[in-house]
C-alpha cells in the first residue's frame, strides 16, 4: 500500500472541495474546504521531492488549462491527470508529463460502459497510460459509478465481475467514495474491502480520511493492496495530518 498525493484544481487554484457538491451549473453550491495561495506547481514539487510518484491532478471544470499543465511539467512522469480527458486532448497532457489520464464521462454514455469510446482511448494513449475513475455513491446496498461532475448514476456498480471485465482496458483505477468525499468523517470501509478483495490492478482509494490511523485502517481492511488518497485531512491542505508524517509512513510501507 502507497500513499498517492493530489492536486485538485478549481479556477485555476489549488482546492479541496466536499466532492458531492460539485455541479455543472449553480458553482457557488459548491462546498470548499481549502483555496491555496500556491501555485500548483509548489505541490508537484513537494511530492517530486519527496519521492511520492502516482498521484493525481484533477481538473474541476473550466479555466484550469494553465494550472494543470503547471503542475504536471514541474513534475514529469509523477503525476496523472484527470478531468475532461478525450482522445483529442490526452496527448497534450501526456506530452506535459502526466503519466496517465484519468477518465470516466467519456467513456460512458447513457449511463452505460460505451466499449467502442473505450477502445478509442486505449488506442489513442494506450493501456499502459490509462486509469479509469470509477468513483461511485452507495445506492440500494451497492455502489455504483457516477459521472458529470458525480451527480449522475450510471447503470453499472462496482463489482468483482465489473472490476475484472475494465481491469482489461487500463493499467490502474482511481476510486472516490464520492459520499464521504471531503467530509473527513472516515473512510467508506466496506468500498475499500470490495477493492481490496476484487481488484485485479492497482487501485487508489480516496474520500473521508479524517486521521492519521486511517493509513493503517485502510491498509489492514485493504489486504496491503490498496493505494490511499488524503486531501482535505492534511496539513498542507489546511487540515490536521501532518503531511510529513504521511511521507514518512509512505517511505517506511515500502
Amino acid at each position: 500500500m502507497k500513499f498517492r498525493p493530489c492536486i485538485d484544481i478549481k479556477n485555476g487554484k489549488v482546492v479541496q472541495i466536499v466532492g458531492g457538491t460539485l455541479k455543472d451549473s449553480n458553482a457557488d453550491s459548491t462546498i470548499t474546504n481549502f483555496e491555496s495561495t500556491e501555485e500548483s506547481s509548489y505541490f508537484a514539487n513537494l511530492y517530486k521531492g519527496d519521492g511520492i510518484y502516482g498521484g493525481h491532478v484533477i481538473s474541476l471544470g473550466p479555466g484550469n488549462s494553465d494550472a494543470v499543465l503547471c503542475a504536471l511539467e514541474a513534475f514529469p512522469g509523477g503525476l496523472q491527470l484527470g478531468g475532461g480527458v478525450t482522445p483529442d486532448n490526452a496527448a497534450l497532457y501526456l506530452d506535459a508529463g502526466a503519466s496517465h489520464v484519468i477518465v470516466t464521462s467519456f467513456v460512458f454514455s447513457g449511463g452505460s460502459i460505451d466499449m467502442e469510446r473505450l477502445a478509442l482511448l486505449v488506442k489513442s494513449v494506450g493501456k499502459e497510460h490509462l486509469v479509469l475513475d470509477l468513483s461511485c455513491r452507495k445506492r440500494d446496498g451497492q455502489f455504483w459509478i457516477v459521472t458529470d461532475r458525480w451527480q449522475n448514476f450510471t447503470a453499472l456498480c462496482v463489482t468483482e465481475e465489473s472490476l475484472e471485465n475494465l481491469a482489461i482496458h487500463c493499467d490502474e483505477f482511481l476510486v472516490h467514495g464520492v459520499d464521504v468525499e471531503g467530509k473527513m468523517g472516515g473512510v467508506q470501509s466496506d468500498l475499500v474491502e470490495l477493492l481490496g478483495r476484487y481488484s485485479p490492478i492497482p487501485v487508489t482509494y480516496a474520500g473521508g480520511v479524517k486521521s492519521f490511523s486511517d493509513l493503517d485502517h485502510v491498509k489492514k481492511i485493504g489486504n496491503n493492496r490498496v493505494d490511499l488518497t488524503i486531501g482535505s485531512a492534511l496539513d498542507i491542505f489546511g487540515g490536521n495530518i501532518p503531511y510529513r508524517d504521511v511521507v514518512n509512513w509512505h517511505n517506511s510501507n515500502l
